[in-house]
């Protein structure tokens, strides 16, 4: 088995990189570059190659499907490396679902409802959500301003709008959740809604609709009159 020192320096991953450009390393090598480093009787790449083989394939999606569990199988991932791989992970998927929601176009409150059951369902607590859009009301992001309690949660108005001008977006789509299951608004929903929708209208920004979900469905403000 030969020991990373002992590769050509321009085959070693990192220098590879560095020399030709991420496109130019295989998946083992742009994994071993994660790493940093291998173990006792493994050098980097072929820890790399371990942890692509975990899923029983070689292929990139089956990282998706990794837990820190099977991680700490492979002989030579401790903590550090675990941590590092499971944050590029995490970020991928992120990516990939940037990727996906930034091609939609929302038409209905059926279909905001959609993109914000991922991010909301099953909470034990309250979370506010804010989704951004341009003028052909194409998702460009969606961003959590706020954690509460079971029935109510804090949120600053003027990083919604920081973020909404730091996007270009021309709409906005809010949405919390009811983890108590009843969907009808309160009135310091209603009076949120409304300090949004008036500080955004200053700036030429709409607020379309804001959503509560719960285990029950949903409650759309714009659907029932309320915007």
């Amino acid at each position: 088995m030969m020991k990373m020192i002992d590769w050509a320096e321009q085959d070693r991953p990192r220098e590879k990189l560095l020399g030709k450009g991420a496109r130019e390393l295989t998946d083992a090598e742009l994994i071993a570059v994660l790493l940093g480093s291998g173990s006792k009787g493994n050098n980097v790449v072929l820890l790399a190659q371990r942890v692509l083989g975990l899923g029983g394939t070689q292929a990139l999606e089956s990282l998706f499907e990794l837990s820190p569990k099977k991680l700490h199988a492979v002989k030579g991932i401790g903590p550090a490396k675990m941590a590092i791989l499971m944050a590029a992970i995490e970020l991928a998927r992120r990516l990939k679902y940037i990727e996906r929601i930034s091609k939609k176009v929302i038409r209905s409150s059926a279909d905001a409802h959609g993109h914000f059951y991922a991010q909301l369902d099953g909470l034990d607590r309250e979370e506010f959500w804010v989704m951004f859009l341009n003028r052909g009301n194409r998702v460009l992001g969606i961003r959590e301003f706020g954690k509460g309690g079971l029935s109510s949660t804090v949120v600053d108005v003027r990083l919604i709008l920081k973020e909404a001008i730091s996007m270009s977006a021309t709409s906005l789509i809010l949405a919390h959740n009811h983890p108590s299951g009843n969907l009808q608004p309160s009135s310091s929903d209603k009076n949120l809604t409304e300090k949004i929708a008036d500080s955004a209208e200053i700036m030429d920004i709409r607020v379309l609709d804001h959503l509560i979900l719960s285990s029950e469905g949903y409650f759309s403000f714009a659907d029932e009159g309320l915007l």
